[in-house]
């Protein structure tokens, strides 16, 4: 630690929550909770100095060890960013302490070990998310975070990281009779989109490096496709797009394949909305990065009975989005 750092106080804050200590404890600790709220993606191995490591946001990964675990009162654990010079893993510390408080529970989060510009950027973000925390709480999700679907300066990893943002939004609220519903890909029912998408992600994170367990327990579509998703981002975060890989029977520079990441939590997403009736939006300057990709990658060869992609349609209305999805052969 910095001397600069040592002479910062801790910054804390603190809020009474719509939820019992248990609830609470679920909110900061099980991925599925935490994914309501705070991150894009989470790991946690929650016990005494276990790893965890979230997507805050696109490109932005925290990640540490569990140094307390006292269920359901109080949760300590390190943090940093990784790549990060500035503030590494392990550089700080977070402390989560919660008490009954009436019908909820009183939150305070101390975070220890800043920087006095650390601090600044850190409090604006815990002031973002102990909000999100409030609502999650309430509503048992936040709703679509507006730092997830990234800003203007896009790559092909932080656009697949959006894009997965997008995609796991509209997957929370499927239920058992979204099950066997007609999607927009031919003959593929909303089980079968999902079962399509899992292969898509083992297939190309695996190219990462990536191990994705063979059995997903899951509490829901959105939680089996979220437990493949994160170890397959994070494999292509820690493998970068450098170079070229072996890919589709020869070699291919990879970012072939991390731009694929992208496109296919993008349009799936914006299939299964259709399929179950949610309307759908994306920010331009992800729409514009996943539809260069597309031109990039959806050559004529790929295009028929049998392969990836239908014949390109025209489109119903001239918005981006709706330009993306004829040009994958989507009937907008």
């Amino acid at each position: 630690m910095t001397e600069t750092a040592a002479e910062t106080g801790p910054i804390t804050f603190e809020r009474v929550i719509d939820a019992t200590p248990d609830e609470a404890f679920a909110l900061f600790t099980e991925p599925d909770r935490i994914r309501r709220w705070q991150a894009v993606s989470a790991a946690v191995d929650l016990r005494t100095g276990g790893e965890y490591r979230l997507t805050i946001t696109p490109g932005n990964t925290a990640s540490g060890i569990f140094t307390e675990v006292d269920h359901p009162k109080r949760v300590v654990y390190t943090w940093g960013w990784v790549g990060s010079d500035d503030l590494a893993p392990g550089a700080s510390t977070v402390e989560v302490e919660l008490e009954p408080a009436g019908d909820g529970t009183r939150v305070r989060i101390t975070h220890h070990g800043l920087s006095a510009d650390q601090a600044a950027g850190h409090s604006e973000g815990w002031a973002h998310y102990m909000e999100r925390l409030g609502e999650a709480a309430s509503a048992g999700d936040a709703g679509l975070d507006p730092w997830a679907t990234g800003g203007d300066e896009l790559d092909h990893l932080s656009a697949a990281e959006a894009s997965w943002a997008l995609c796991q939004q509209v997957m929370l609220p499927f239920t058992p009779e979204h099950r066997q519903l007609p999607t927009p890909c031919s003959d593929f029912t909303v089980h079968d989109l999902v079962e399509h998408l899992m292969g898509s992600i083992r297939g190309l994170g695996g190219l990462a490096g990536a191990e994705i367990p063979e059995q997903i327990k899951a509490t829901s579509a959105e939680d089996f496709i979220a437990q493949a998703a994160e170890p397959a981002l994070a494999a292509w975060r820690a493998r970068g797009i450098d170079g070229e890989m072996p890919f589709g029977g020869g070699q291919a520079p990879a970012a072939v394949p991390a731009g694929i990441l992208s496109l296919e939590f993008f349009i799936h997403a914006w299939d299964f909305a259709r399929a179950t009736d949610q309307p759908f939006g994306a920010p331009d300057s992800l729409t514009a990065f996943v539809t260069n990709v597309a031109e990039a990658i959806v050559q004529p060869g790929n295009r028929g009975e049998g392969k990836g992609f239908a014949e390109i349609v025209t489109p119903s209305h001239d918005d981006a989005v709706s330009k993306l999805m004829a040009f994958t052969g989507r009937a907008t």
